[in-house]
């Protein structure tokens, strides 16, 4: 080993002890090692083999062993056990500048966070705001630190993908080179993560489009260039591939670039059976095109329906084209009420009466405001005096709004045991309750299953919120069997949010179809804590597309009195 690489261990062995507590002197004993190691002018192994580590001032007994050890064998035991007593992210969480051991520490001690997607999570949740040693500056520049990191990674959210390229889309449609556009790929399918982004694009003439794509703002890197295909790194890390290609041939390459392969496949072999060829460049029929002027005109050619971007995904989209039984999708626009909104009683940034005026604004007929419960202490839980102060200004304000309304709900945290967070009077006095895991993940499937399942027997219980709890990219759902708490949904007459924020978009939109066949019903929640949160319904619109839900399969198509009474019905 080199010096560089003993005096990694050191440094990484000083932050370990850090991170546990240990005392300040203990811990600058092995980064005070680290700086002599690197400063030798012998090398260490050499010296480490010889014996004469420890006449070298600051190394005493105990590091003149685990050095040697380590030179010797390529470990450390001491360094590896404390390694393996954290979890792996928070190393990643100390990439991040201005973020040392201490602060780590605190956020991994009081918030329970152990990974950087989980740390942005908690951000955007303004839960850093009130930690001490933290505040409101401090969670933007960790904020502006992880989106530095985010851009080394292998996939993005789909929020991050379409931010950035919407803007390139809008430069390409406003070249008067080019005749029509169009995102492709997974990110026109609304997959919820996304590796890159693919842009098809017809035009007669392909080299000055290019020249326009590649020196758009944001581009950091060209990593090729031609006429008819050329691919760039955005600033943020993404992977952007532009394909131009005739009007003529236009809607056959959007459709094949558009996937999923299974979905191409599928539609190929159908092709096949009919007499036909199908690929990226047309429909064929011997040597002769057959010309179609959109993806339309393409799936009525082989017999079948228009099928929605969002369903391609080889999930029995195609026979239901050819039957003539796919579903109506719900649109953005069927959306009547915003559910699952926190305000600044808990952790949200926004007043209710603020966030009323922008659901109204927006179009929307009502607001479902759901604080925390008070054992998130993490994130400002109302206590029950706290309740009836919200639930008095909430009747006052709605004495004032005119044609809008708001609801009184509540997320309530759904306990180790399966119990909710208040006493059924406190209960009782909400208008609907959001029941929600938020603590004690490591359960075996059987115990949360089953936890889940009584918090949904309690018949003040409205709806199941993001009931797997995962964050995209940052923690993987906790062990539950999802089949049978849809199942019991739909024995007591509960509701399952989709939780339309892009960091959750859960529930997953490939048990939508299931809870849809038991006649579960489904809200599509933003989770709002900023009032920019609201327009994330859109994201879930896509994630419930995906999972062939119609507006009546979505309780807030419903105006606030139908979305009240359907959530009575249990």
């Amino acid at each position: 080993m080199d010096k560089s690489e003993i005096a990694e261990v050191l440094n990484e062995v000083a932050t370990l002890l850090e991170l546990k507590g240990e005392n300040r002197f203990r811990c600058l004993a092995y980064s005070n090692a680290a700086r002599t190691i690197e400063s030798m002018s012998e090398d260490p192994t050499a010296v480490a083999k010889e014996g004469r580590l420890g006449e070298i001032r600051g190394i005493g007994e105990r590091l003149d062993e685990q050095i040697t050890e380590l030179v010797t064998t390529g470990g450390m035991k001491f360094h590896e056990e404390l390694k393996s007593s954290f979890p792996d992210g928070l190393f990643d969480m100390l990439k991040i500048p201005g973020m040392g051991a201490k602060k780590v520490k605190a956020i991994y001690d009081k918030l329970n966070i152990s990974t950087l997607g989980e740390l942005e999570y908690a951000c955007h949740e303004n839960r850093l705001v009130d930690l001490p040693g933290f505040g409101t500056k401090s969670q933007a520049k960790i904020l502006a630190g992880i989106e530095h990191l985010k851009k080394y990674r292998a996939r993005f959210l789909l929020s991050d993908a379409l931010g950035e390229s919407l803007g390139i889309i809008e430069a390409l449609e406003g070249f008067k080179g080019v005749k029509r556009c169009s995102l492709a790929g997974s990110i026109r399918r609304r997959v919820e993560t996304v590796k890159d982004v693919d842009i098809v694009a017809a035009t007669e003439d392909g080299g000055p489009v290019m020249d326009l794509f590649t020196k758009l703002p944001g581009v950091a890197e060209v990593v090729a260039k031609g006429d008819t295909k050329s691919s760039v790194t955005l600033e943020a890390g993404i992977n952007v591939d532009l394909r131009t290609v005739s009007d003529r041939e236009y809607p056959y390459a959007l459709h094949h670039f558009t996937g999923s392969k299974d979905h191409n496949t599928s539609m190929r072999g159908r092709a096949k059976k009919m007499g036909l060829k199908m690929n990226e460049y047309g429909l064929f029929r011997g040597e002769e095109i057959i010309p179609c002027s959109n993806e339309e005109a393409i799936f009525k050619a082989l017999k079948l329906d228009f099928i929605p971007p969002e369903l391609r995904e080889s999930q029995g989209e195609i026979e239901a084209a050819e039957k003539g039984e796919l579903p109506d999708l719900v649109e953005e626009s069927d959306i009547k009420g915003v559910i699952h909104a926190h305000s600044n009683y808990s952790d949200g940034s926004t007043t209710i009466k603020d966030l009323a005026r922008a659901c109204a604004k927006m179009g929307y007929g009502y607001l479902g405001l759901c604080d925390h419960s008070r054992s998130a202490r993490y994130a400002g839980g109302l206590d029950v005096s706290s309740v009836k102060k919200q639930q008095d200004e909430v009747d006052k304000l709605n004495d004032t709004l005119n044609g809008f309304r708001i609801l009184k709900g509540i997320e309530s945290d759904i306990l180790s045991d399966g119990s909710l967070d208040y006493d059924d009077a406190t209960l009782a006095s909400f208008d609907f309750v959001i029941a929600s895991v938020h603590s004690k993940f490591n359960m075996s499937e059987k115990d949360m299953t089953e936890r889940i399942i009584k918090a949904l027997a309690n018949k003040y219980v409205s709806i199941l919120g993001h009931p797997t709890g995962r964050l995209l990219l940052a923690r993987e759902a906790y062990p539950v069997d999802m089949k049978a708490v849809i199942e019991a949904a739909a024995e007591y007459g509960v509701v399952i949010e989709l939780n339309a924020s892009p960091h959750r978009l859960d529930i997953d939109w490939r048990e939508c179809r299931y809870a849809k066949s038991l006649g579960v019903k489904i809200s599509i929640n933003p989770d709002v804590h900023h009032l920019e949160n609201i327009s994330d319904i859109a994201y879930g619109v896509g994630t419930a597309r995906k999972g062939w839900l119609t507006a009546s399969d979505i309780v807030n198509t419903l105006p606030a009195r139908g979305f009240l009474e359907a959530l009575a019905r249990r």
